[in-house]
């Protein structure tokens, strides 16, 4: 797996999303956890931005995290003077390149640019902090105006340059091959941090990209929030390296804290996580086709290619379906300490898929059957008056909107 460090934005780009108004409160509270979880960084909203701002970013950087603290600030010597005054570890300075940002938004050439980053990163560098300086928009930027900007600034001695998809245009191999070009101008001692938009729904995919083509740091927020459709999500992202290294990843991040983190940021900007949300989602470790338990069953990884356990979270086996198969009747069953025959497990499967067929269905429902079909089995029954045939249970709907889910 190549080496790579998690900046989470939560508390910058994150502010941005439509839902976010963050107390004080809730931000030390976020970035405790962010801690807690082992991202390197934990990235916060400019000093510039309000007074409130800033006794935040102060706030947080007095917390003594292990996380080291940055700040994303504007091109001018004075927001980086308020950012140093504030204590963090670290200091992200971005300007616009593109030719749009470049006629729409502060109107200067390349050439201008690059004076005004000569001007700004020594008062950066004087501070003792991280010093990033990145292009926004780089991917409508022309890559040769870009370069020369990486150029010029790896050698007035930043640590870090930046690549940011601001409206998620990039595509995986296209973030590859700018990540690439970078590192060969910047050689392999500054490192390179890549922030990527989801606006077309690529941003786990462009960040996996970057990291596999030579970038060091990955921009995320908890859930992708931020602006528009916010940027790659924490979760998505370790699942994604997961799968390249899950040892590897187990030992730098606590994974099953990703699932605190969801649900309390969720509840702060109030919204749900989403059904499909990667690790997190109420779907993410769910079974349901019968031929998809079965295989489940006998070897979870023939359906998984995270395991649940990893991240703190349980397996689940939907048996209240029409989908319903034989093999996840037998699970349910010894979960409740009943044994059947596999005819017996096979009829029950057919009766299931019969009252589901009928109305919607929940576990409650399934394991009345359940029940009732080894009373049956398994006590004397007595002989009925002839024309009369044993009642069966009726279904116990209740009106769950979620399909109910059993632990495996």
């Amino acid at each position: 797996m190549p080496r790579f460090a998690i900046i989470d934005s939560t508390l910058r780009e994150g502010e941005q999303f439509a839902n976010a108004f963050f107390s004080t409160e809730q931000k030390i509270r976020i970035a405790t956890l962010l801690d807690a979880f082992g991202v390197e960084y934990i990235e916060l909203t400019s000093p510039a931005a309000s007074p409130r701002s800033q006794d935040d970013c102060a706030t947080i950087a007095r917390l003594g995290l292990r996380a080291k603290t940055l700040t994303h600030t504007r091109c001018h010597p004075k927001d980086v003077e308020m950012a140093l005054a504030t204590g963090v570890d670290g200091v992200d300075v971005v300007i616009g390149t593109s030719s749009e940002l470049r006629r729409f938004s502060h109107g200067k050439s390349i050439d201008e640019i690059i004076a005004i980053a000569r001007d700004v990163i020594p008062v950066a560098l004087a501070g003792n902090v991280e010093v990033r300086f990145s292009t926004e928009d780089s991917l409508r930027s022309d890559l040769s105006d870009i370069l020369r900007v990486y150029e010029a600034v790896s050698e007035l001695g930043v640590h870090r340059v930046g690549i940011a998809d601001t409206i998620g245009i990039g595509s995986p191999t296209r973030i590859a091959e700018i990540v690439s070009a970078v590192r060969a101008v910047v050689g392999p001692k500054i490192d390179i941090e890549f922030h990527g938009h989801n606006d077309t729904g690529c941003a786990v995919a462009n960040a996996w990209a970057a990291v596999h083509a030579g970038a060091t740091h990955v921009d995320t927020t908890v859930l992708g929030i931020g602006e528009r459709n916010g940027i790659t999500p924490l979760a998505a992202f370790v699942a994604r390296m997961y799968v390249d290294d899950a040892e590897g990843v187990k030992r730098k991040y606590r994974l099953p804290l990703l699932r605190d983190l969801d649900h309390t940021v969720a509840k702060i900007v109030g919204v749900d996580v989403p059904f499909n949300a990667c690790v997190t989602g109420f779907c993410a470790f769910t079974h349901k086709a019968g031929i998809h338990a079965k295989a489940v069953l006998n070897n979870p990884s023939t359906y998984e290619v995270l395991a649940p356990d990893d991240f703190g979270l349980s397996r689940y086996i939907n048996v209240a379906s029409r989908l319903t198969g034989w093999n996840a009747i037998q699970h349910r069953a010894a979960q409740l300490g009943l044994t059947f025959t596999d005819a017996q497990a096979r009829h029950i499967a057919e009766e299931i898929k019969t009252a589901a067929d009928a109305g919607h269905m929940t576990l409650d429902h399934v394991d009345a059957i359940l029940h009732a079909e080894f009373r049956r089995v398994s006590e004397p029954q007595e002989a009925l008056p002839a024309g009369l045939s044993e009642p069966k249970p009726a279904p116990a709907l209740n009106g769950h909107a979620a399909p109910e889910r059993i632990l495996a």
